[in-house]
């Protein structure tokens, strides 16, 4: 949220979508936790270069990071953007992360426990 508030420069990905400051450093402190979590799961991020699909199919387990989900509502400072994260196991997610930083909320919903919550600044509330 450090650059949120700053007057931040945004550059334009080969694919024409926009990227600021925010959407690489989130990516990299994300990519680190990862890492430091379960060293041997590769980590596929919007804001890196993926491998090659042949290299992608034969993961039978993963982490699938959008370090920030509506760059272009960032830059627009309306606060609907968001931080994805999952865990994909057999070309399905198991665990979904979804943080809202305008909110100070994160939603989490785990198949494998078969729960979902909310937890905020005022603690976890449950979902399902």
């Amino acid at each position: 949220m450090d650059v949120y508030a700053t007057d931040f420069n945004v550059e334009t990905k080969s694919d024409s979508s926009p990227v600021t400051e925010a959407d690489l450093r989130a990516h990299a402190v994300i990519v680190d936790g990862l890492q430091r979590l379960s060293p041997v799961y590769p980590i596929l991020s919007e804001e890196s270069s993926p491998p090659d699909f042949d290299t992608r199919r034969t993961w039978s387990r993963y982490w699938l990071v959008d370090p920030l989900d509506g760059t272009k509502e960032f830059v627009g400072r309306n606060g609907e953007f968001t931080v994805n994260i999952a865990l994909i196991e057999g070309h399905r997610p198991v665990l979904g992360v979804v943080g809202v930083p305008t909110q100070d909320k994160v939603f989490v919903g785990d198949v494998v426990a078969q729960e979902a919550y909310k937890e905020t600044g005022a603690g976890r509330e449950r979902l399902a």
